[in-house]
């Protein structure tokens, strides 16, 4: 795969025209000696990263930070992960991801990450919070190559609760792929709007707040059973590990962000040894 991160020029051109805040992060990880480092690093707009970690030798940890802290209508977040060969990483972020209330524009929220021979990636990020009225398109994107790794997930909150909130308005437009040599292993392409029968149905979201997913490939029967053992621990949880083609699809559906978090983390601990061959470890900007 080409490693090289040019930003959009279709992104770049519609900043002029753009209602909100446009930003785009590119990064190039690379593979030098004993450790993976940034090799190409680009942004425009509010959406950078800091310096990487290596709390385990040799994986680069990465965070991503956006510092309004919050998406509106009209923003349009874009980021682009090459891991090359042989490279290893790990990408989360500080904070949850928020989205606010729209008076009518479309926020958009673009993520797409390639994997290269031999690399590894996990993409980890906090959970994202749509909050009453938001307008949202979420695009995620990854493609794998032959002999690389994947663990990543998606956790999306519908309202606040907490403060009272429903989801009663708005929508929430949402496609998650994965790909292999041109070759579709995941498609799946969702639309959750505030006050829709489907977030009450039993067959729909059974008025749980909370959905998520983890995805690992490459996986085989022995990876699916350390998921469902890992999850048979968490008895008050809804959740489920399925095999599909060589992808490890693992769902979530209740009401509380962090028991998501935990469920899902627990997964990740239990099959990052036998996929990527090393123990858990976990972000320190998630102790904070």
């Amino acid at each position: 795969m080409n490693s090289a991160l040019p930003i959009h020029q279709s992104v770049q051109a519609q900043i002029q025209k753009a209602e909100g805040w446009q930003a785009q992060l590119d990064l190039g990880l690379e593979q030098r000696g004993s450790r993976t480092v940034i090799a190409q690093r680009k942004h425009f707009g509010p959406l950078v990263v800091q310096k990487p970690f290596y709390p385990e030798g040799p994986v680069c940890h990465v965070y991503i930070i956006h510092p309004p802290g919050g998406v509106v209508g009209g923003d349009r977040l874009t980021v682009n992960i090459s891991s090359g060969e042989q490279s290893q990483a790990l990408i989360t972020t500080p904070a949850a991801n928020k989205f606010y209330r729209s008076a009518g524009p479309l926020a958009r929220l673009h993520q797409y990450l390639s994997i290269d021979t031999s690399a590894t990636l996990e993409w980890l990020p906090q959970e994202t919070i749509l909050f009453n009225g938001s307008a949202v398109h979420s695009r995620t994107r990854i493609d794998v190559s032959e002999h690389s790794a994947f663990i990543g997930w998606e956790i999306t909150c519908l309202g606040r609760p907490a403060s009272g909130e429903s989801y009663t308005d708005g929508h929430f437009r949402q496609q998650l792929e994965m790909w292999k040599s041109n070759r579709p292993l995941i498609i799946e392409r969702s639309l959750l709007q505030g006050g829709q029968g489907v977030l009450n149905a039993p067959w729909g979201l059974q008025s749980c707040t909370v959905t998520a997913t983890l995805l690992a490939y490459p996986a085989n029967k022995a990876l699916l059973e350390l998921a469902r053992s890992s999850i048979t621990a968490h008895t008050d949880t809804v959740c489920s590990a399925t095999l599909l083609q060589d992808v490890l699809v693992c769902r979530y559906l209740g009401h509380h962000a962090e028991q998501a978090k935990a469920v899902f983390t627990a997964i990740w601990s239990a099959i990052r040894p036998a996929l990527l061959n090393r123990n858990a470890c976990v972000p320190r900007i998630w102790k904070t």
